[in-house]
């Protein structure tokens, strides 16, 4: 669970990054949840964007994949949400946990 200075800190880190999944009309299919899940493990923050042809809210989608990539929802701010998973192997930001 993050501290709300962590999640500050993870908020200005991510408003810098640019949106690399949408989720559209298809849902939130596997092959979806598994590209997600890769990219946490390898970037451990990235943002994504809820189309308006989507069925979910951006909340809902962000909960549904925070849980199935067992990561954090930072932030969600309109069609846009930010998720969080730590790698406790190779970590690539620092925040103190």
């Amino acid at each position: 669970m993050l501290t709300s200075k962590q999640r500050a800190t993870l908020r200005g880190i991510a408003s810098n990054y640019d949106t690399i999944f949408q989720i559209g009309k298809g849902g939130i299919p596997e092959t979806l949840i598994a590209q997600v899940y890769d990219a946490l493990r390898k970037r451990e923050l990235i943002k994504l964007r809820v189309l308006d042809n989507s069925g979910y809210t951006a909340r809902e989608a962000a909960e549904e994949i925070a849980e199935k990539t067992h990561s954090e929802v930072v932030q969600v701010i309109g069609s846009r949400f930010v998720l969080f998973r730590r790698n406790e192997k190779e970590p690539v930001i620092d925040i103190k946990l």
